[in-house]
Order: structure tokens, then C-alpha cells, then sequence
């Protein structure tokens, strides 16, 4: 009889690479919950696994880039690889979505944004320009404050609790006399939000622009959001127009690329 090692069984390697991936993406995410970095120790206490399986997962992704050691004491953080994936991860959306955003601002005659959660701002990362002498237009790679434009609030609305709680800032900041600047008002407006769907900004951000806004959130590249912003004396004629618009936008785009697992949302908060 032939001993057999463990390691060389069929279909054991697979299975422990599947599992070795695993763990590591799992570091990886502790990290991305950790901007001022970990060191060792706290790695193992927080994801459960032996100190000698932490420390070579570790030493992997130092040497791939995909982690760094910073300080004296030998904290971890995300590497430099991770924002090139993301950068090369966004370049391929943008490029996915263009053909979306051009047929949904043909079909409006209205300016189209594309744009993505980042920290406590929603940026702008592409648009299309609707060809109208009275238009309302950002900036591509512009932050807005996420709790007073219309594709901040749908993003907003799309996070799973802890996420939503990190997002949301202590101090709410009135753009306009329209903005939400209380938490409990905003949080009720987020659960309609999660019921139909549908963000919008009645001259939250800026006077005279109105806005709505859908997450879209597929397995290829994660939640983004497509918003819609005209001038308010055109927005409130058209309001169920472009609603309808953008949410058979919004399934296309889901049936196109696949649906997102859903995610925990955030226990409804009561309205009065």
C-alpha cells in the first residue's frame, strides 16, 4: 500500500487554494474597515484564524502589493495594488455603462451622470450632456455630499447598517434651505427610498436643480448610481417620466451584468 500525503489527494489542492483565497480576501476586507491599519495581533484576534496562517496570508500580499506595513509598529493597511484593481475595475465600468447612460439621455433629452461612494461625497465619474441650451451639469471627478443629492441618497440607501453608519457624517450640512440636516428625518427619507427604489433631490444641493437618482448594483463592479438633474422649472413636469426612465434603466443594466446579492439593509426606522 502507497501512503498518500494529505496535500497531494485529488482534488485536495483545489480546495485548499479556494480556501487560502478565501481567508485572504477576508483579510483584505478587515483592512479596508481599518484605514489607520492593523498590526498582526489585531488580524488574528478579529478574523479567528491561527497566527501562523495570519502571518504567511500577510507576507503574501506584501510581497503582491496588495498590503503594506506602516509605522513602528508594523501596522497593515491596504497596499498600493488595491487602488490600481480599483482604478482598472472603474475604467471597465465606465466603459460598460456609456451605451446606458447615452440611450437613457436620448430618450429624457436630459444630462445623465454616472458616479460612485467615495468616504462621506458621492463623485462624479462620467456623464452625458444633454444637448439643451438650459441644462444642469457637474463636473466629472466633483463631490457632492452624499446626504443632499439625489444619487448620494440612493447609494446611501443601497449600504448594509454598519456601512450606513460610517457614511452618514454626525453633522448633516444645509447646501440650501431644502437640505435634510436632521439624521432621523433623513433615515425615514432613506426607507422610502429602499421602498420605491427612487432618490430624489428637490433643490437640496443647489437652487433651481432638481434630481433623481437609482443604485444599480451588479456582480461584475459592485453599487453605483445613475442620476438624472434638470433645472427644477422642468423637473417637476417630468418627475414620473424620468423616474420610470431611470428605473428601466436600472434593470437592464442588472439583467445585462447580473444582479448584486442582496445585502442586510438597516432595519426600517419608524415614521411617525
Amino acid at each position: 500500500m502507497t501512503a498518500v500525503d494529505e496535500h497531494t489527494r485529488p482534488g485536495r489542492g483545489s480546495a485548499s487554494g479556494i480556501q487560502v483565497i478565501a481567508r485572504a480576501a477576508e483579510v483584505l476586507r478587515l483592512l479596508q474597515a481599518a484605514p489607520s491599519g492593523l498590526t498582526q495581533a489585531e488580524v488574528v484576534e478579529r478574523i479567528g484564524l491561527a497566527k501562523s496562517t495570519v502571518h504567511r496570508i500577510l507576507g503574501a500580499l506584501e510581497a503582491e502589493g496588495l498590503v503594506t506595513v506602516a509605522g513602528t509598529r508594523g501596522r497593515y493597511r491596504l497596499g498600493p495594488e488595491i487602488p490600481r484593481m480599483a482604478a482598472s475595475v472603474r475604467s471597465a465600468m465606465i466603459v460598460d455603462l456609456r451605451p446606458y447612460l447615452e440611450d437613457l439621455s436620448r430618450r429624457l433629452d436630459e444630462t445623465v451622470d454616472l458616479s460612485l461612494l467615495e468616504d462621506h461625497h458621492v463623485v462624479f465619474v462620467d456623464q452625458v450632456i444633454a444637448d439643451r441650451r438650459l441644462r444642469a451639469v457637474s463636473a466629472v471627478g466633483a463631490g457632492f455630499p452624499l446626504h443632499c443629492c439625489a444619487p448620494g441618497k440612493a447609494l446611501l440607501a443601497a449600504l448594509p447598517a454598519a456601512a450606513l453608519e460610517h457614511a452618514v457624517p454626525n453633522r448633516l450640512t444645509a447646501e440650501t434651505p431644502h437640505t435634510l440636516t436632521a439624521r432621523p428625518e433623513l433615515h425615514r427619507e432613506l426607507n422610502e427610498i429602499r421602498r420605491t427604489g427612487v432618490a430624489f433631490d428637490r433643490e437640496e444641493h443647489t437652487l433651481g436643480i432638481s434630481a433623481a437618482g437609482v443604485a444599480i448594483r451588479t456582480a461584475a463592479w459592485g453599487t453605483a448610481a445613475i442620476s438624472v438633474p434638470t433645472p427644477t422649472q422642468r423637473f417637476a413636469g417630468r418627475e414620473q417620466a424620468i423616474t420610470d426612465a431611470l428605473l428601466q434603466a436600472k434593470e437592464r443594466i442588472e439583467t445585462d451584468f447580473g444582479a448584486m446579492k442582496p445585502t442586510p439593509t438597516p432595519t426600517p426606522t419608524p415614521t411617525p
